[in-house]
């Protein structure tokens, strides 16, 4: 599971599965569209066009695909919003759940439901948002680079923190800097995996009984299959290997 690590900063995104790559282009191809009409449809003055299509590219989503989306932008009349919703989750987990669309009342009933089928009840805004701090996060594989060499890149660009774990170096910086800072990063390093604004958890919940785990993970599960859906932060921590046997399950 992406984002699971020693640090506790969990980002709950499965692996790029085959079965779900056609999901994760369309949630990308949906932020390539929304910032292209936030800005000018030029990368090269659009700083959030520009990070949206070197995640896009980090994904391997095609050249067509992302040429598609940029045109789509330009095309289409509807306007897509950015929402923000908060819950629990069973055993007290906080959950920030950040969506793109063009029906907000719909967005909301189809979460209300999920939360509420697996023992989960969604807040209102600012519920669980104390919990977590808005960063900016520039994710590279472990193959980029020594823990040391990422350290001197990440401090160049001016970024506060490195996380590394055996996949990945998490470069966190403050959100407003997001865009410098994977700029400063990608000449140096190449395209990163994503560069991305993030809810990461301050603290964590130790997650310990497999039955709250797994109506946990199945909570997660269905929210990450709502199309509307872009981003899903929780603050839990949960053994590894109960994490994979769990996750196996729900895969299977």
């Amino acid at each position: 599971m992406a984002g699971h690590s020693k640090f506790k900063n969990i980002q709950y995104r499965k692996a790029a599965q085959d079965k779900k790559r056609s999901r994760i282009f369309a949630r990308l191809a949906r932020e390539i569209m929304v910032a292209a009409k936030a800005g000018l449809p030029d990368p090269d003055a659009n700083p959030r066009l520009r990070t949206a299509i070197m995640t896009a590219r980090a994904h391997n989503m095609p050249k067509d695909n992302i040429k598609r989306a940029m045109q789509k932008a330009a095309a289409d009349n509807v306007a897509y919003q950015a929402v923000r919703y908060e819950g629990f989750a069973p055993g007290g987990v906080g959950i920030i759940v950040e969506a793109l669309t063009d029906n907000r009342n719909r967005t909301a009933a189809e979460l209300r439901a999920i939360f509420t089928r697996h023992d989960g009840q969604l807040g209102e805004s600012g519920a669980v948002r104390f919990l977590f701090a808005h960063k900016g996060v520039v994710r590279y594989a472990a193959a980029a680079g020594s823990e040391e060499a990422i350290w001197e890149a990440a401090q160049e660009a001016g970024a506060q923190d490195v996380a590394s774990s055996p996949e990945s170096h998490d470069i966190v910086c403050a959100a407003e800097l997001l865009h410098e800072v994977a700029a400063a990063l990608q000449a140096r390093l190449g395209d990163p995996q994503a560069a991305e604004l993030a809810w990461r958890p301050k603290t964590a919940i130790a997650v310990q009984s497999e039955e709250v785990a797994a109506k946990l993970l199945q909570l997660l599960e269905r929210l990450e299959n709502c199309e509307d859906v872009q981003n899903i932060y929780a603050n839990f921590d949960m053994a590894d290997s109960l994490l994979q046997r769990l996750s196996a399950d729900l895969s299977a």
